[in-house]
C-alpha cells in the first residue's frame, strides 16, 4: 500500500505534472537544496532555473507508484515520462520535509 503523500509532495507532483514552475516552487523552502543529473541547486533562484531547464527540456510527467517515510524523509517511486530516451521510466525522488516545506529533493535511478 502506498503511504499517503503530505500536501507539498502532492502540490509539487500535481504542479510538475501541469508544468507550472510558480507552483511546483511554493513547496520548497528558501533555502532547499535540489540534487538531479549528478548537479546540486541550492536555494529558490537556482531551483527555479533548474525546474525551468528540466521542464523546457523534458516536459515529464509523473505517476507516483510507490511511496516510502521514515521521519521527515520521503522516498517515492514514480513512473516518469516525457523527451527523454527510455521514457517511460521509474526515477527514485528521496524528499526531506522540515515545517511542511521541502528542505531536500534528490533525483535519481
Amino acid at each position: 500500500m502506498i503511504a499517503k503523500l503530505p500536501q507539498p509532495l502532492t502540490d509539487y507532483f500535481a504542479a510538475k505534472n501541469r508544468h507550472d514552475i510558480d507552483a511546483m516552487l511554493v513547496p520548497f523552502s528558501s533555502d532547499a537544496t535540489v540534487r538531479d543529473e549528478g548537479e546540486t541547486h541550492h536555494g529558490s533562484a537556482a531551483i527555479r532555473s533548474w525546474m525551468e531547464a528540466t521542464t523546457r527540456k523534458y516536459r515529464v510527467t509523473v505517476e507516483v507508484a510507490d511511496a516510502f517515510v521514515s521521519g521527515d524523509a520521503w522516498r517515492i517511486a514514480g513512473i516518469v515520462s516525457g523527451n527523454f530516451s527510455g521514457s517511460p521510466a521509474t526515477l527514485h525522488y528521496g524528499f526531506t520535509l522540515h515545517d511542511d516545506r521541502i528542505t531536500r529533493l534528490e533525483i535519481g535511478a
